[in-house]
């Protein structure tokens, strides 16, 4: 891409990407993210007016988080990307994906670091009427609706699946039951893994 100066002469355009001066597009993108989720919900936002609230070329924006789904974890947070998480959890034997569900979810709000911001979001969303639309359209459509068409599971019986694995995660950690609280992630794998298989069966 090419303008023209006063004399003439071409001179090469500016290439899309980062802008002059930019210290820190990345962290300017993730601003204009929260800005424009918050604003249009998951399902609204795109990619193309994320990069234009951060004033960036999208492929920027693609650059940085691949995806919407990738702009959105990162934004908020949250501890794991669907796109690199649900390969893992939806690979394997069928029969055994209600194991690998509660495994991987347990394991992952295990770490401190991990489950944190995923709560600090669920309890904004408790006072936050636009928070809890964005969680909803995030979770509904990148997590469950993907893996609910995967599997063929009716919606009802993913939704079910979530909600009860949601239940435990805010009882083990917020509510802090014990011996809930404390218990063993093999010990927990055992006792929900067959209720899961039940709601992701065929």
């Amino acid at each position: 891409m090419t303008t023209e100066v006063s004399d003439g002469r071409p001179r090469p355009g500016r290439r899309p990407g980062r802008r002059p001066g930019a210290a820190d597009t990345r962290g300017e993108i993730l601003a204009a993210a929260r800005r424009v989720f918050a604003e249009r919900g998951f399902d609204k936002a795109t990619i193309r007016g994320i990069a234009r609230e951060a004033g960036v070329d999208p492929a920027l924006v693609h650059h940085y988080f691949d995806s919407k789904e990738g702009t959105f974890v990162a934004a908020m947070r949250l501890p794991v990307d669907p796109s690199s998480a649900l390969p893992l959890i939806l690979s394997g034997p069928r029969e055994e994906i209600g194991e690998r569900l509660v495994r991987f979810v347990l394991t992952m709000t295990a770490d401190p670091a991990a489950r944190e911001p995923l709560l600090g979001l669920v309890r904004t969303a408790m006072v936050n009427e636009q928070a809890v639309g964005m969680i909803r359209e995030f979770f509904s459509t990148a997590i469950l609706g993907r893996v609910a068409e995967t599997l063929n599971v009716p919606p009802l019986r993913m939704q079910a699946a979530f909600a009860q694995l949601f239940g435990v995660v805010m009882t083990r950690y917020i509510l802090r039951f014990e011996p809930l609280a404390s218990a063993d992630i093999e010990e927990m794998v055992a006792l929900l893994g067959p209720t899961m298989q039940r709601y992701l069966a065929e």
